[in-house]
């Protein structure tokens, strides 16, 4: 049996991750994100030019892809915490200062959303927002609901029936509010859990006010994914709709967040922490979560498909038609084996849970196919969107596109591992003075 954990095993201070062991790491992604988002704001925002419009329509989409792709997994380290705090659980007090960590991320890429303030970004991602502008402007004095009636396409007409919803001042209002009030609150619950660790008598004062101001925030963070989904990736074309929309991107998120959790604890346990308060028991729960919400995501996944196939409303079916020609078909049907079949299989199995080095491959899988559904989201609007028609797909994958997507998403992805390194050494790793970190040491399920 197992070494029991006692007080005198725990640091008084906790543990800190040593910033000279990330400096270089912190550094180099620091410095790729910073020049990076500097210079793709300068393309976004100047555009490519007349030669480069197709060039500069696709980065758009790169940027898109990149950054919400990012989002999912900070939004989901926001879910994690609040319903620990909610749920009151004892077992995953080891490993709450990583979910805080994780989700506090979250404030820190609205840097990466400036582009999808530009007008020149806008036209292609959410071309309703120049016909909104071009009616207005062609019809002075109208409301923007009687000018779009008034166009000539017929689109527009669909456009008129969601002008409250769709109207550019109300969505740029939504956006400054999806970073405002989900980084405000995670921040505000983040802090509880800080303060304990210096509070002399940390009691349980810190636990009941984050519990407290945990179902708030969870209600904020159901809106805030939803929303932002809805109005960045739904949006792309805003004739189809779907009520499950939201619920997919949460168990995508959820399910991506938790992978990066076991990869973060797994690693910081090979540089030498967490070996008393994190053990093969945490990673079997966790295990257990991410089998789950493998479930959940082929669950929400085959009935949003299926009860629009059934009904076969044009205006459903849509999304998938054009998932299903070009080529997509292919991500598509790969997506049922590659996200659930296989990571469902492998994780029936209790003890490859538990199995560290398996467990880094896994997750690093997981993390690969969640990128490619959110790849299914939104990269098929390009085409359509920048102007570029079936047979020259091919031509566009090796030539800008392909190393547009990639180069977006590692500038993106370096500022995510810069704020969460930042996040990481600003505290200790685990809550030391948690009244329930020995429960939680000595977990056993």
């Amino acid at each position: 049996m197992a070494h029991q954990v006692t007080s005198k095993d725990i640091p008084t201070n906790g543990e800190h991750l040593e910033k000279s062991k990330v400096a270089l790491l912190q550094t180099i992604t620091g410095g790729i994100a910073a020049v990076g988002l500097v210079a793709s704001i300068a393309f976004l925002f100047f555009g490519g030019g007349e030669n480069g419009t197709k060039l500069h329509g696709s980065y758009s989409f790169s940027w898109l892809l990149a950054v919400f792709f990012v989002l999912t997994i900070a939004m989901g380290g926001c879910f994690w915490t609040f319903l620990h705090n909610l749920s009151n659980s004892g077992w995953g007090t080891s490993v709450r200062r990583l979910m805080e960590n994780l989700g506090f991320v979250f404030p820190f890429l609205a840097l990466f959303a400036i582009p999808f303030l530009f007008p020149g970004v806008q036209q292609y991602l959410w071309e309703w927002m120049t016909s909104f502008k071009a009616a207005v402007g062609a019809h002075p004095g109208m409301s923007s609901s009687d000018a779009l009636m008034h166009s000539e396409n017929m689109h527009d007409h669909l456009l008129a029936k969601k002008t409250f919803y769709l109207s550019p001042g109300f969505w740029l209002a939504r956006f400054f509010l999806f970073f405002g009030l989900l980084g405000f609150f995670i921040w505000f619950v983040r802090g509880f859990s800080i303060k304990q660790d210096t509070d002399r008598n940390p009691g349980t004062k810190n636990l009941f006010a984050a519990r407290k101001h945990s179902s708030w925030s969870m209600i904020v963070f159901g809106v805030t994914l939803t929303f932002l989904a809805i109005d960045w990736v739904m949006a792309l074309d805003y004739s189809w709709f779907s009520t499950m929309f939201g619920v997919y991107v949460f168990a995508g998120s959820a399910l991506s967040s938790m992978a990066v959790l076991i990869l973060t604890a797994l690693l910081l346990q090979k540089a030498g922490y967490l070996k008393k308060v994190v053990t093969e028991e945490h990673f079997h729960i966790m295990g257990k979560l991410t089998f789950a919400f493998t479930v959940f995501w082929a669950y929400v996944s085959f009935s949003q498909f299926f009860l629009y196939w059934y009904a076969n409303i044009p205006e459903e079916t849509r999304y998938f038609i054009l998932r299903n020609t070009g080529n997509w078909n292919v991500l598509s049907i790969g997506l049922v084996f590659l996200h659930f079949a296989l990571p469902f299989l492998v994780l029936l199995r209790s003890d490859v849970k538990k199995k560290p080095k398996f467990m880094i491959i896994l997750c690093i899988y997981i993390l690969v196919v969640h990128f490619a559904d959110v790849y299914h989201m939104i990269i098929p609007e390009r085409g359509p969107s920048v102007g570029l028609v079936v047979e020259h797909q091919a031509e566009l994958w090796l030539n800008h596109s392909f190393w547009g997507d990639f180069l977006a998403l590692g500038i993106v992805l370096s500022g995510f591992v810069f704020f969460f390194l930042r996040n990481l050494t600003s505290a200790a790793l685990y809550p030391n003075r948690d009244p329930r970190i020995l429960e939680s040491a000595n977990l056993h399920n």
